[in-house]
């Protein structure tokens, strides 16, 4: 699945049912009422805000494992069939090269953003987020002080963003007939970027049939009106898919929740850089979670003086270990450690690195060795989050503008510490054994 939310926690402390119930606000009875015409009711879930989470669906009573808590008509999603279908479906249908599903789903989006009380989408496009905080969104000065691994993710999602909407600038001019206005003051990089973040965050997996007036590209996302209020945890487990007898989309939960607690689902096994990339937040005590080691760091306290060193980084990338190599909150990964055993090898030993690659043991002072490598790359990282974190402490002082975003770097920052922390430990305890 593909939906997104704010933030995460668990399920926080019981809270007075009136203070957290939203069912009453303007825009939740309108979506109500706009859903009841679409032959959908909910009598299980309401909107509701948390601690910690924000927004999210609340159980009005117990629930029992294997119970459906969402069964949502077909004609309640947004998918490509529904731009085809719309006004938009005979200018997609003649602009060549074919319009891209994604492009096709964000230009509808922009579309009934723009259209406002004339959209028969209005309802659900009032709940939806006015902003988002994945990194395309971020300011160059917060993307900067992402991890590195992350950093170059963001970067490059920036890119593919905006050169989706540079090359799709044609193809929006073909629609200027649909608008009064400029079409540029409609189709503006901002509002492109808000529709992609729509999509990335919130949609639902859902395979759709090739469309003849759509580029070949997978067509897999569905926009799901009142589902996507739910919010991720790891510790659940959901039964997610549309069915097709029933032709609705379904969600089943394998996990018991009790009355007046926020329900959950599961997006997936995913660590905090996947979250914060494809659905802009970080998963507090996320048992995926890790901390990525790159090969300039992996090197980083290995001797310099080490004329096998080129033959041993291709070695390992021919074989795949250069990378997702990780501390995780256990220690360092399998990997990572296999890595550095290989890169640890003495000249005498070297013709042993198949033996390494498939878990041997070569001696232990190339156990010993490789474990105190680690350690300094582990120590390494832990000095540079402390000074990543002392200098988004004083940008938040200094840059209000910018206090959320910056704290959604603190919290990610903060638990890669943790997560360091804790490797830190598990290798105190491995080193002891060769003292």
């Amino acid at each position: 699945m593909l939906l997104a939310i704010r933030s995460l926690s668990k399920c926080p402390p019981a809270t007075p049912c009136a203070e957290m119930n939203e069912s009453y606000k303007p825009e939740f009875i309108e979506l109500k009422k706009w859903l009841k015409d679409r032959r959908f009711e909910d009598t299980t879930l309401i909107p509701a805000r948390f601690p910690g989470t924000g927004r999210g669906l609340m159980s009005k009573m117990s629930l029992r494992e294997g119970q459906m808590i969402i069964s949502l008509p077909e004609s309640c999603l947004l998918t490509t069939d529904t731009v085809i279908r719309s006004y938009l479906g005979a200018y997609i249908a003649k602009w060549q090269p074919p319009p891209s599903p994604l492009l096709a789903l964000c230009t509808f989006l922009v579309s009934e953003k723009h259209a406002g009380d004339r959209s028969p989408w209005k309802p659900y496009l009032e709940v939806l987020p006015k902003a988002y905080t994945c990194p395309v969104c971020l300011e160059p000065e917060v993307v900067n002080l992402l991890p590195n691994p992350l950093k170059t993710k963001a970067r490059e999602q920036r890119s593919h963003v905006q050169e989706l909407f540079s090359s799709s600038r044609g193809f929006f001019s073909s629609l200027q007939p649909l608008f009064p206005e400029a079409i540029e003051s409609i189709f503006s990089d901002h509002a492109l970027r808000w529709a992609w973040c729509t999509i990335s965050t919130r949609a639902v997996y859902m395979k759709r049939p090739p469309q003849p007036c759509l580029s070949p590209e997978p067509d897999t996302c569905a926009l799901a009106p009142y589902l996507d209020l739910l919010n991720h945890s790891p510790d659940v487990q959901v039964k997610a898919a549309f069915n097709e007898e029933t032709r609705c989309y379904e969600i089943r939960t394998a996990t018991r929740c009790g009355k007046h607690k926020e329900v959950f689902i599961c997006y997936g096994p995913h660590d905090n850089h996947r979250l914060l990339l494809d659905y802009g937040f970080v998963s507090v005590r996320n048992p995926h979670a890790c901390v990525y080691v790159l090969k300039d760091i992996l090197v980083k306290y290995l001797p310099s003086t080490d004329k096998q060193m080129n033959k041993k980084i291709s070695i390992l990338e021919d074989h795949d270990f250069i990378e997702n190599l990780t501390f995780g909150w256990d220690g360092p990964s399998w990997r990572l450690l296999t890595a550095l055993k290989l890169l640890c090898l003495k000249a005498e030993e070297f013709t042993c690195w198949k033996k390494v690659l498939l878990g041997e043991i070569i001696s232990d002072t190339n156990e010993k060795t490789s474990l105190d490598v680690a350690q300094k790359i582990c120590r390494y990282f832990i000095e540079e989050t402390h000074a990543v974190l002392q200098k988004v402490s004083r940008m938040k002082d200094e840059e209000v503008a910018l206090m959320n975003q910056l704290t959604l770097v603190e919290t990610l920052r903060t638990e890669e510490l943790k997560i360091l922390q804790a490797s830190a430990k598990a290798l105190a305890t491995l080193q002891a054994a060769f003292t």
